[in-house]
């Protein structure tokens, strides 16, 4: 009994300390009668997070390359909604062209950079001008727009949180086989996201990184045509999301400012091993972080056995 009341002493005072020491402090964004601007919009999670935010009372925008499917969306969204959207033909790469739709429309609240390509490949069979799209797009495609929309958004006069989200990946956390630009892509959305946080906390502007799964979208339909097997298997070790479940876990971790938005149950793995020094809004999570990190630490280490033996496995068969 003692040594129970020791460790629910322990336990308390250490939740205490982390209620005073966690930041940022916890906040609520609203959505309702807010401009929620999206990138990727016309299709996959980037249009299930059009219909929703439309449905919560968002006044919504989206932004893709193609003026038809952004068309398709748009109606999709009223059909379903009742609600007309926005809609922007830009490509991410071009600065200016998104300067100049920054200049066009009402100063952004919720900025969702949701945007990306994927090709996995091997490296070694990879051409460097792929590589170079997708870091393009994903990763400079990410600063470009926060460059463009952020000076409208430090100077709203809406005075209330604001947001940005950044679309990253369960491979934004850990590096699968056949993902190597991919993968650089979406860790360094991390580094941009963990550094831009602090430049903009002052502002009230609250930053989000979303890491996802495989999502049943167009995308992947496309990459699973081409993905290397290894790929396939290593990817199995976290099942697939619907995109309207991804969007559901993006927009309601936006509203409570959550620096880390986790969406699946083993998104929890990577999410607690690679905290870091992270922001951490949640006092309570901070808690699970701290006293579970060995025993997570060894369960991924038990997937990354499972992973190499299947890799060794793959290259045992191939050669016989």
């Amino acid at each position: 009994m003692a040594a129970l009341f020791l460790l629910s002493l322990v336990a308390l005072l250490l939740l205490l300390l982390l209620s005073i020491i966690v930041r940022p402090r916890p906040i609520r964004i609203p959505l309702k009668n807010r401009h929620v601007f999206i990138t990727g919009g016309s299709s996959g999670i980037g249009l299930a997070l059009a219909h929703r935010a439309a449905a919560e009372g968002a006044s919504v925008s989206i932004l893709a390359r193609s003026q038809a499917k952004l068309e398709e969306a748009r109606e999709a969204i009223r059909l379903a909604t009742g609600i007309d959207v926005a809609t922007f033909s830009a490509d991410v790469r071009d600065f200016d062209a998104l300067r100049r739709v920054a200049e066009e429309v009402e100063p952004v609240d919720v900025l969702v950079v949701n945007q990306g390509v994927f090709i996995a490949e091997e490296l070694a069979k990879q051409e460097l001008e792929v590589v170079r799209s997708i870091i393009d797009v994903n990763l400079i495609g990410s600063f470009n727009m926060i460059k463009a929309f952020l000076p409208a958004m430090k100077a709203r006069t809406d005075r209330r949180p604001a947001s940005i989200a950044l679309m990253s990946s369960q491979a934004g956390q850990v590096g699968i086989y056949g993902y190597t630009a991919y993968s650089a892509s979406k860790f360094g959305l991390r580094g941009l996201a963990e550094a831009l946080q602090q430049e903009i906390i002052a502002d009230d502007i609250h930053v989000s990184l979303v890491f996802p799964p495989d999502t049943d979208t167009p995308g992947l339909v496309e990459e699973n045509k081409r993905r290397p097997p290894l790929t396939s298997i290593i990817a199995a070790s976290s099942s697939a999301m619907k995109a309207d479940e991804v969007a559901e876990k993006t927009l309601n971790g936006i509203k409570s400012g959550s620096f880390i938005v986790i969406c699946n149950c083993v998104g929890y793995l990577p999410a607690i091993s690679t905290g870091g020094i992270s922001p951490q809004r949640s006092y309570v999570m901070a808690f699970v972080e701290v006293v579970s990190a060995g025993i997570v630490r060894l369960a991924c280490l038990f997937f990354q056995w499972s992973w190499y033996s299947s890799i060794e496995n793959w290259h045992s068969q191939s050669k016989k």
